[in-house]
């Protein structure tokens, strides 16, 4: 029964998946798959943010970082004593 409703609905699982399978399958970064996928599933981009897993966000903040779209962080901190 899950799965009938994962073929039906979009989740997040799928949505992943899928997105991950086309940027490994065409050599693609993940910003180029997920705009491949819409464009493939006729999905608007503006609901994508809600089909984005915490693992995905991760990849896409790290390609967002490569492409300098985004400033490179660091969350180390330094202690002065």
């Amino acid at each position: 029964m899950t799965q009938k409703l994962e073929d039906k609905f979009m989740t997040t699982c799928k949505f992943s998946q899928d997105v991950e399978n086309i940027a490994f399958d065409n050599s693609m970064n993940y910003i180029d798959a997920i705009i491949h996928y819409c464009e493939m599933n006729d999905i608007e981009i503006e609901t994508v943010p809600k089909l984005i897993s915490k693992p995905l966000k991760e990849k896409l903040k790290f390609d967002a970082q490569n492409l300098n779209y985004m400033k490179k962080t660091s969350k180390a901190k330094l202690k002065l004593l």
